[in-house]
C-alpha cells in the first residue's frame, strides 16, 4: 500500500500558544486513519493546518509532494479535502447548488466529469437526491452531514479529512455516516478521521493515533489500540484515568 500523506514534526500555534507539538502521522492510499482524543487536544487544529487554513512548521508531504507552502485551493485541486466540524454549508442555497459548489475548483480549471460525479453523489446519498431542490438550512443534522461529505466528494479527493462527522447526531445516523465512510475506503478514497467517538472510529479505522494536549501519545493498528488498557479506560469505558505516556503499539 503506497503512502499518500506523510506528516513530520508538525507544529501549529494559536498566537503565542502552541496547540500541536511536533506531530507525525502517515496515511496510506485507500486506508482509514483516525485521530482520537479529548476536547482541546488539537485535533481540529491539526486538520486545519493540513488543509492550509492555519500556518504550521514541519513537513507535510501529500502524494510525494511537499505541500507545506501551498494555499488551500492548490491542496484541494491536488485531491486533499476537508469536511469541517461545522460543515459550513450555504443554508440559503439548495442541496444541488451546494453540491455543485464542491466542483467549483474543477470547473474553474475546465476539468470535465462534474455531471457524472453529481449522479454518483446522489446514488451514494439517495436522501440528497430526494431533497435536491430543498434549501440546505431545512435539512436534518444527518442530512447536512451527508451534504457536507457529498460536496467534498465533488472535488474528487484522494484523501478526505473529516472533522467530528458524528458530532450532534443520533446513534443510528452515526452508524449510517460511518458506513458511508467505510464505503469510501472501498472505493479507493483514503480517510483521515478526527473523532471524539473513539469506539466508533476505531471500529472502522485501519490505524489510530491518540492526541492529548497537542502530542501524539499512542499510535498503532486500530484493533490493537481499541484493546489497549489506557485507551479503554480513557476513551472507551472508565473515565478519570491518568494521561497516556508516549508510546507505540507493537
Amino acid at each position: 500500500m503506497s503512502r499518500l500523506l506523510e506528516v513530520r514534526d508538525l507544529q501549529v500555534s494559536h498566537g503565542k500558544v502552541e496547540a500541536v507539538h511536533r506531530v507525525s502521522l502517515d496515511v496510506d492510499a485507500g486506508s482509514i486513519v483516525t485521530v482520537i482524543g479529548p476536547n482541546g487536544a488539537g485535533k481540529s487544529t491539526l486538520l486545519a493546518a493540513l488543509i492550509g487554513l492555519l500556518p504550521s512548521r514541519g513537513a507535510i508531504r501529500y502524494a510525494g509532494r511537499d505541500v507545506s507552502g501551498l494555499p488551500v485551493e492548490s491542496r484541494v485541486a491536488a485531491g486533499l479535502t476537508l469536511v469541517p466540524e461545522r460543515r459550513e454549508l450555504f443554508g440559503e442555497l439548495s442541496v444541488e447548488d451546494n453540491l455543485r459548489l464542491g466542483a467549483y475548483q474543477r470547473l474553474r480549471l475546465r476539468q470535465s466529469g462534474a455531471a457524472g460525479d453529481l449522479r454518483d453523489v446522489y446514488a451514494r446519498f439517495p436522501r440528497l437526491a430526494e431533497r435536491r431542490a430543498q434549501l440546505a438550512v431545512t435539512l436534518s443534522g444527518g442530512e447536512r452531514q451527508m451534504l457536507a461529505i457529498g460536496r467534498a466528494l465533488m472535488a474528487k479527493p484522494k484523501l478526505l479529512m473529516l472533522d467530528e462527522p458524528s458530532l450532534g447526531l443520533a446513534p443510528l445516523i452515526v452508524r449510517d455516516i460511518l458506513r458511508i465512510v467505510a464505503d469510501l475506503r472501498a472505493d479507493g478514497v483514503a480517510i483521515l478521521l478526527v473523532e471524539q467517538n473513539a469506539r466508533a472510529a476505531l471500529q472502522i479505522a485501519d490505524t489510530g493515533y491518540v492526541l492529548e494536549t497537542g502530542d501524539v501519545v499512542l499510535q498503532g493498528p486500530a484493533g490493537e489500540l481499541a484493546g489497549h488498557p489506557r485507551v479503554v479506560e480513557s476513551y472507551l469505558g472508565l473515565k478519570g484515568a491518568a494521561p497516556l505516556p508516549p508510546g507505540r503499539l507493537a
